[in-house]
């Protein structure tokens, strides 16, 4: 069985990227319905389009509030009747009117160890904090921000010469490998959410550290 997709992204696309790669090589038993983004000149909607996807583009700029906005993009997403939504890069807050249409069924990757540094700016604040340790994790999406059931993580080292943009980079390289991991359970429907728990093949699933050992991109 192949499950549909719909992917929301606000800018560059990397991690839409893993998933069309990975779609792309029979790793995934997905197809990616639709690309819809908020921002109009967003470069994943280039990357969708080059890999034959159907593209759309709501900006919340028209809307009077947030609600009017989640009515309009739910509404939009439901046109494809996906079986997942992905948010990869989204950079909207979602509240109750979309995450109730489609509870259990929204999936966002995040760029820190949850329950840590929800929000923005989450390598800076790692940084400042002298932490030892970082990374990504992949989590089902609830009214709460950042604040879903997590599907799972991954964690890697902090060095002390680390910026910003090189943590950043090392997370992400981890961000494209445990996306697809988490989207793949879930369309072999081996992935649930109940209860506020996450199931994988029926049983809780306790919080997952993926480690890795990278250091700017390269095994130690």
């Amino acid at each position: 069985m192949t499950i549909a997709i719909v992917v929301l992204i606000s800018g560059r696309g990397s991690n839409l990227q893993s998933i069309i790669d990975a779609v792309g090589r029979g790793e995934l038993p997905a197809r990616i319905a639709a690309v819809i983004s908020n921002e109009a000149d967003a470069l994943g909607l280039h990357r969708a389009q080059q890999a034959g996807i159907e593209t759309r583009v709501l900006s919340h700029a028209g809307f009077a509030d947030r609600n009017d906005y989640d009515l309009a993009l739910r509404d939009l997403v439901s046109e494809f009747n996906p079986d997942l939504i992905v948010l990869a890069g989204f950079m909207r807050i979602l509240g109750a009117q979309f995450v109730g249409r489609f509870e259990g069924r929204i999936m966002n990757i995040h760029p820190s160890l949850l329950p840590k540094y929800r929000g923005l700016n989450t390598h800076e604040r790692a940084l400042a904090d002298g932490a030892s340790n970082h990374g990504a994790s992949v989590h089902f999406v609830t009214t709460n921000l950042d604040a879903g059931p997590i599907i799972v993580q991954s964690k890697v080292p902090i060095y002390a010469d680390d910026s910003p943009e090189i943590l950043a980079e090392r997370v992400l390289q981890e961000e494209h490998r445990i996306l697809p991991q988490a989207i793949r359970w879930f369309a072999e429907g081996r992935l649930s959410a109940r209860d506020g728990r996450v199931l994988l093949d029926g049983e809780t699933r306790p919080e997952q550290s993926l480690t890795s050992h990278r250091r700017h991109g390269i095994p130690n």
